[in-house]
């Protein structure tokens, strides 16, 4: 065992024992490529949210939410190396864990920074091999993917207030990937009215089933100002998981019908 700086994606500087034998993920994606590189006996605690390998999610224990992050719990599985995300962990928790453990933070709002991210976590874990030969994968499926041409859409996230996947997101990112056009030139997740909306007036909308677990009735609710709308319910965790699951994105993709 051996120390070992690095710096994460948010260019703060991590010390840790290398390779670590005792890590804690925070975030769902993450969790399920730490899987992928066979680290099932390193890793000690995920959130309740890591439903993704489910041997994982019922053996594993939990440590809250990605944005309630059980602290306690965390400090009693004392890892030597705790995984998490800018945007899907919240500064203050974060801060805390950092007073006391090696705390090393992802930030992909892009498709190079995932793969960086995929790329990086298999260096701080001892299994940059793996972690490549995965990137080179993921990017040999994207290559076969069938484009959609440049249909306008409106990629929604939450209701109540409606908010959009916007520009500088990995969402964003992945719908270029498919080949349609983002309708929205905002950053980030901007919340919409029903009017806005309807003034965007998209031919295409995909209905995420996360974080929101949108259903058949909301697309009938904006299909009632949208009448000229396609609305389509999608699977979330492709859109918007940024580990091992693009695998199976692009065929998911390609077998989309719009």
């Amino acid at each position: 065992m051996q120390r070992r700086q690095c710096f994460d994606q948010l260019n703060r500087s991590v010390e840790f024992n290398f390779p670590p034998q005792r890590i804690v993920s925070l975030v769902p994606s993450q969790t399920e490529l730490l899987h992928h590189l066979h680290l099932a006996d390193r890793v000690v605690g995920i959130t309740k949210f890591c439903v993704h390998p489910k041997e994982w999610f019922y053996s594993k224990p939990k440590i809250g939410g990605t944005k309630n992050l059980n602290i306690e719990a965390i400090e009693q599985l004392n890892p030597d190396l705790i995984i998490g995300n800018k945007e899907e962990n919240e500064v203050e928790g974060i801060k805390t864990l950092s007073e006391k453990f090696p705390v090393w933070m992802s930030d992909v709002a892009n498709w190079e920074s995932a793969m960086m991210m995929i790329h990086l976590i298999g260096e701080i874990t001892g299994e940059i091999i793996k972690a490549d030969f995965l990137i080179e994968k993921i990017e040999n499926e994207f290559s076969t993917i069938k484009k959609f041409l440049g249909i306008r859409t409106l990629y929604l996230i939450w209701q109540n207030p409606w908010m959009a996947a916007g520009k500088n997101t990995f969402i964003h990112s992945m719908i270029e990937k498919t080949g349609l056009a983002n309708v929205i030139s905002m950053e980030r997740y901007p919340v919409l009215s029903l009017e806005e909306i309807k003034s965007i007036s998209p031919e295409l909308v995909l209905l995420s089933s996360e974080p929101f677990p949108f259903k058949e009735k909301h697309g009938q609710e904006l299909n009632k100002i949208l009448p000229k709308s396609k609305i389509v319910l999608v699977d979330g965790e492709m859109f918007s998981w940024y580990g091992s699951r693009l695998l199976q994105a692009p065929k998911y993709f390609s077998s989309l019908k719009f």
